[in-house]
């Protein structure tokens, strides 16, 4: 029998330091020494064993810390060695796990600031909350131009969380143009709610024209009203007639508004200039009168606006509708004959509407003194009302001359002859009926 060398000392037939092909080496796990497989320490069955196959392996250990050799003979590591590997392979895994953990918290980190500064980081700094700001929606503008135009003036914080506010709330398409009154540093929904109903009325200011009124007084209600200056009004009605622009001016020669400052309840914005109110009452005027029929004045060679001078001047003389038709043909029987009107109404209106006139009044040098000029004065003498107009235009079939109050309820008599007319007179003299 060959004896077992020492590990370092195995070798083949040949000296390479390599096993046999037919001898194979485990290392023992309990000692670390290297034996013989079974297959080869097994005896033949005829009872010898394989040729050159040692004997049953013996057991040796390895010298402490000494290292074992691979089946193609390399070294392998000591238990020692290996037991020295370990903690140097945990702390390189737990190295390795910190730095995925802060790479991820960085990326993290990143996104948050990315959305923190996309979402929450105001597009516009040093603008402090609450103050009043006005914001104009223009018609047709996007959500992306109502968001910037709102973070920009400090309204909202962030465009983009305003966008995605807005589109949670179903509101994108729903955002009304107008004239608004926002505050900065306000709450999204609030203002796209706000956005949503659109925006406020503006404030406005009502009064009231009643038929019969002069410019004067127009003048005085609608500074009252609407704090337009009654001089900055007057100055316009009464000079300015040919600043404005409507078909049924062209007849008027004066340079007065007189007459077309239809009387009505008008409703304006506050702010509205001495212009505007003008346009609005002279609008009125057009569409009252527009439907009527001025065939009948013109058949006596009158024009519209002698029309509307017949109109004020009965809605001075008659203060009862069913005696406004009368009147009007008392006028358009003078004119038919060349008699002078002779009406105190247009005396009055040449003094500034003074209420008890005189004698001596009645020779005021004035184109408006009818008992001074034959024919109609050069314009109307107050603002009439629609069936004052309409009396002028469709005046009753009369041969009356004259007229003159007769009854405490405003109603006048008329005749037809200077004799009827002085018992009327006397009759006056006496008391009203």
């Amino acid at each position: 029998m060959t004896e077992l060398a020492d590990e370092d000392e195995l070798s083949t037939p040949d000296g390479s330091g390599s096993p046999a092909p037919d001898e194979t080496f485990e290392p023992d796990r309990t000692s670390g020494a290297y034996e013989a497989t079974e297959r080869d320490a097994a005896p033949r069955r005829d009872g010898s064993r394989r040729h050159g196959a040692p004997g049953p392996a013996r057991r040796r250990s390895a010298p402490a810390g000494s290292s074992s050799r691979t089946a193609s003979g390399a070294r392998r590591p000591s238990r020692a060695a290996a037991a020295r590997r370990v903690p140097k392979t945990k702390k390189a895994r737990v190295r390795r796990l910190a730095i995925a953990l802060g790479v991820l918290v960085v990326v993290i980190g990143l996104i948050g600031y990315f959305a923190w500064s996309t979402l929450y980081a105001p597009d516009v700094t040093g603008i402090p909350a609450g103050q009043s700001v006005t914001i104009v929606i223009a018609k047709g503008a996007s959500g992306d131009e109502v968001a910037s135009q709102l973070s920009h003036a400090g309204v909202v914080t962030n465009a983009t969380m305003f966008r995605i506010q807005a589109q949670l709330l179903s509101a994108t398409n729903d955002i009304k143009a107008g004239t608004y009154v926002l505050t900065t540093g306000s709450d999204y929904e609030t203002v796209i709610r706000r956005l949503q109903q659109g925006p406020p009325e503006d404030p406005t200011v009502t009064f009231t024209i009643p038929e019969g009124w002069g410019i004067e007084k127009i003048a005085a209600r609608v500074e009252d009203k609407a704090g337009i200056p009654a001089a900055e009004f007057i100055s316009l009605a009464t000079t300015g007639a040919k600043q404005f622009h409507y078909p049924f001016l062209t007849d008027n020669k004066t340079p007065s508004l007189e007459g077309y400052l239809f009387p009505k309840t008008y409703t304006v914005k506050e702010g509205t200039t001495a212009t505007g109110v003008i346009n609005v009452m002279l609008t009125q005027y057009g569409e009252e009168t527009a439907s009527l029929d001025y065939s009948y004045a013109r058949s006596k060679g009158l024009t519209p606006h002698d029309a509307l001078t017949i109109a004020s001047i009965i809605e001075r003389e008659a203060s009862v509708a069913t005696d406004r038709p009368k009147v009007a043909s008392v006028i358009y029987n003078r004119l038919a004959i060349n008699m002078r009107l002779q009406l105190d109404s247009t005396v009055q209106y040449a003094l500034d509407g003074k209420a008890t006139l005189t004698l001596q009044d009645l020779q005021t040098d004035s184109p408006y003194n009818t008992y001074m000029n034959g024919g109609l004065p050069p314009g109307p003498i107050c603002n009439p009302g629609i069936v004052a107009i309409k009396a002028a235009l469709a005046p009753a079939k009369t041969k009356y001359l004259y007229y003159i109050l007769t009854y405490k309820d405003g109603r006048q008599s008329f005749a037809t002859n200077y004799a009827d007319f002085l018992s009327l007179k006397a009759q006056y003299k006496k008391g009203l009926k």
